[in-house]
């Protein structure tokens, strides 16, 4: 039976822990405090965590030789975050994750991570269940990216981030979408003349 108020109950949800497999997750999340601003990782770091997120706004932006910035992902309330391809690989990373609100999440690192994957099988399969989701999600916005039109792209930005517009400024939007400022506030202006 789950001790409610842990928090393995809300970051785990659907899932039936002993506990005993309870107590075992607490000791490898750690919860950690941000404040707007505040960088997590910068590219070029070595990557040995990722995160939930409990509250908060967060981005993850990958910076071009140029200095421009192109935002991959938003994470808020109840997603998770890394840079994923340094995480499972051991490369060095190449994006940046900044807080755009205070954050509360839980850090898990990877090699923690493992072991519970061995000693708690149903963790693995929870693990695995929200990587399907996520390739999934990312090989939409692939192909959205490829035929979409700019509105279609922001309403599907909409849909997936339905609060994230009052936490993030039109820029880090626009970026996300790879358009100007200017081309977001005109989309905007289309949705809203109908």
């Amino acid at each position: 039976m789950l001790k409610k108020e842990s928090k393995v109950h809300t970051i785990f949800k659907n899932v039936s822990f002993s506990t005993d497999e309870v107590a075992k997750i607490e000791a490898h999340f750690h919860r950690v405090c941000y404040r707007k601003g505040d960088v997590l990782l910068r590219a070029k770091d070595v990557v040995s965590d990722q995160y939930y997120v409990e509250t908060g706004c967060l981005r993850v932006f990958y910076s071009d030789d140029s200095g421009r910035e192109h935002t991959v992902q938003f994470a808020i309330e109840d997603w998770w975050l890394s840079d994923y391809t340094a995480f499972f690989t051991s490369d060095p990373s190449i994006m940046t994750i900044e807080c755009i609100q205070s954050a509360v999440l839980y850090r898990v690192s990877k090699e923690d991570l493992d072991q519970l994957y061995v000693e708690i099988p149903q963790l693995e399969r929870f693990y695995r269940k929200k990587l399907e989701i996520a390739y999934s999600v990312l090989q939409k916005r692939i192909l959205g990216c490829l035929y979409k039109t700019t509105k279609e792209k922001y309403l599907d930005f909409t849909l997936l981030y339905p609060n994230v517009e009052k936490c993030v400024k039109n820029y880090h939007i626009a970026s996300y979408l790879g358009v100007t400022t200017e081309t977001l506030s005109r989309i905007r202006k289309e949705i809203a003349q109908g």
